[in-house]
C-alpha cells in the first residue's frame, strides 16, 4: 500500500508540474512586456476567451472575407498587438515562437495553430 501511495503522490506532483506548462512562458519574450500584461481585462473575461477566442476570430474572418467588412472588434491583428511580448532589446517576439502566448496555450491544449501560415506573428504597424 505504501508503495502505491508514494507512486500516486509522485504522479500527482508530476502532473501538477506538467499541467502548469501552459501558463509558464519559456520563450524569448520578457515577462510583463506585452500590453495585455498591464490590462485588467481582455475584450471579454479571461475564462470566456480561453474557451471561445477561436470563434471570435473565425466570426471576424467570415465577415471580413465573405462580406468585405473590416472592423477591429476581434481582429487577429488586435490580439497580436496586445499579447506579443518584447525581447530584451525591445523587439517583438512572434506569438507562435516556442513558449510564447499563442504557442504555449495551443501546445498545452493539443490544438493546431494554423492562423500564422498566413497572418503575421508580431505587429506590423507602428
Amino acid at each position: 500500500m505504501k508503495g502505491k501511495f508514494g507512486l500516486s503522490l509522485l504522479m500527482a506532483l508530476c502532473l501538477g508540474l506538467c499541467g502548469g506548462l501552459g501558463v509558464v512562458y519559456a520563450g524569448e519574450g520578457v515577462e510583463g512586456s506585452a500590453k495585455a500584461d498591464r490590462l485588467d481585462a481582455c475584450v471579454a473575461p479571461t475564462a470566456f476567451m480561453r474557451r471561445n477566442h477561436f470563434e471570435l476570430i473565425e466570426h471576424q474572418r467570415h465577415i471580413t472575407v465573405h462580406e468585405g467588412i473590416r472592423k477591429t472588434d476581434n481582429s487577429l491583428a488586435g490580439c497580436i498587438d496586445c499579447h506579443v511580448r518584447r525581447d530584451a532589446q525591445g523587439s517583438p517576439v512572434p506569438v507562435n515562437a516556442p513558449g510564447e502566448f499563442c504557442a504555449a496555450c495551443h501546445e498545452y491544449a493539443g490544438a493546431s495553430l494554423d492562423c500564422f501560415t498566413c497572418h503575421a506573428t508580431k505587429p506590423t504597424g507602428n
